[in-house]
């Protein structure tokens, strides 16, 4: 019988790029649908019925966790994380199935050749309570974003969160904006705030996130307008009054 997939993940670049290497890995799975939010995974999953899930962890109106916790049927959970230390733990702790970001080809093997072994034994999915029981009452929200997949024309690039000198909302995208150029992810100015360490990164506008890390400097002109430039960038980039608390040390 040919094994079916679903993938949820609301970057749509992040979850075609694990189905472009699932279908190298393991072209003889099919995968149904992408979905883009929680709530689209699981109406995928109760009509749909695949044996296999691939969820993000955090994802709009339900979170990866919390599409698990509906499950009723016997569906094989992928997790995927970008939170690495104690997530990692968990998982193996309950010989759950999960890839962290960047996805790579090696762990996608494994996960893959783990899912075939159980699908031809005819095993059941794991029981996923304990696990899913120990990440809610983990600090795993707590855990900030490392790196981040973004569209780069036809490509996708892996980019260190500790680059980005800055993102900036653009329309339904954001770009992603380091020294060497800029990049496109579906992830908003608002969701990124959720995920990224505030000790190193603050909104200057509703649009725009800064890494303070690498503010070259900023300026006050007579008027009060404050605006700041970053480092290897020629832009500068202004500050809300809303938040130029933040440059009140000038």
């Amino acid at each position: 019988m040919t094994p079916h997939a679903i993938i949820a993940d609301d970057e749509l670049n992040l979850a075609e790029y694990l189905k472009a290497r699932l279908a190298v890995l393991w072209p003889e799975l099919t995968i149904d649908k992408i979905a883009r939010n929680g709530l689209e995974a699981l109406t995928m999953l109760d009509d749909l019925t695949p044996q296999i899930a691939f969820l993000d962890i955090k994802m709009p109106g339900l979170t990866g966790l919390e599409v698990a916790s509906r499950l009723d049927g016997p569906v094989h959970v992928v997790f995927v994380t970008a939170y690495e230390e104690y997530a990692v733990a968990a998982f193996e702790r309950e010989a759950a199935d999960y890839l962290l970001k960047p996805v790579t080809d090696a762990r996608l093997g494994k996960t893959v050749e783990r899912l075939k072994a159980r699908l031809a034994a005819g095993d059941p999915a794991p029981n996923l309570q304990a696990l899913l029981e120990r990440l809610r009452a983990s600090p795993i929200a707590g855990q900030h974003l490392r790196w981040i997949r973004a569209g780069q024309g036809a490509s996708v690039k892996q980019i260190a969160i500790a680059d980005v000198l800055y993102f900036d909302a653009e329309d339904k995208y954001t770009r992603v904006i380091t020294v060497e150029g800029e990049s496109l992810i579906r992830t908003t100015v608002r969701e990124l705030l959720e995920q990224i360490d505030p000790q190193n990164f603050a909104q200057i506008h509703r649009g725009t996130i800064i890494n303070l890390h690498l503010v070259e400097n900023a300026i006050r002109d007579d008027s009060g307008q404050v605006s700041v430039k970053l480092k290897g960038r020629p832009e500068r980039l202004r500050v809300s009054r809303a938040y130029a608390q933040l440059f009140k040390q000038m």
